[in-house]
C-alpha cells in the first residue's frame, strides 16, 4: 500500500500535501507520506478544500459525499476519508488520470 493511504473501518484515509492557486488541477506523486495535489482555487473561504473534494471525486469515481475532509482544514497538510472504495482501487484510479 501506498505510504499516504491508511486503512479505516470507515473506508481510507489518505494523506494530502495541498497547493492552492496552481497552475492547474493535478494529483502529483507522492511527497514523504504524502500525496502531492495542486488546485487552482485560492485558499479563501474553504475555496481551496472544496476544490480538493470535487477533484478527488471525479478522479476516483466515486460520490462527492463519499470523500470528506476529516483533519486540516487551515492547513496545507489534510486527512482525506473516503468511504466505499479500498486502498488498491484509490491508489489504481489516483494515477489513472
Amino acid at each position: 500500500m501506498a505510504p499516504y493511504l491508511r486503512s479505516h473501518p470507515d473506508g481510507v484515509y489518505l494523506a494530502v500535501k495541498l497547493q492552492p492557486r496552481a497552475a492547474q488541477n493535478q494529483i502529483g506523486e507522492a511527497v514523504g507520506s504524502e500525496l502531492k495535489i495542486k488546485v487552482t482555487a485560492p485558499p479563501v473561504d474553504a475555496a481551496a478544500n472544496e476544490a480538493l473534494v470535487r477533484l478527488l471525486a471525479d478522479q476516483l469515481a466515486c460520490s462527492r459525499g463519499s470523500v470528506q475532509l476529516v483533519q486540516g482544514h487551515k492547513s496545507r497538510h489534510k486527512v482525506i476519508l473516503v468511504r466505499g472504495l479500498d486502498a488498491g482501487t484509490i491508489q489504481a484510479r489516483l494515477h489513472s488520470g
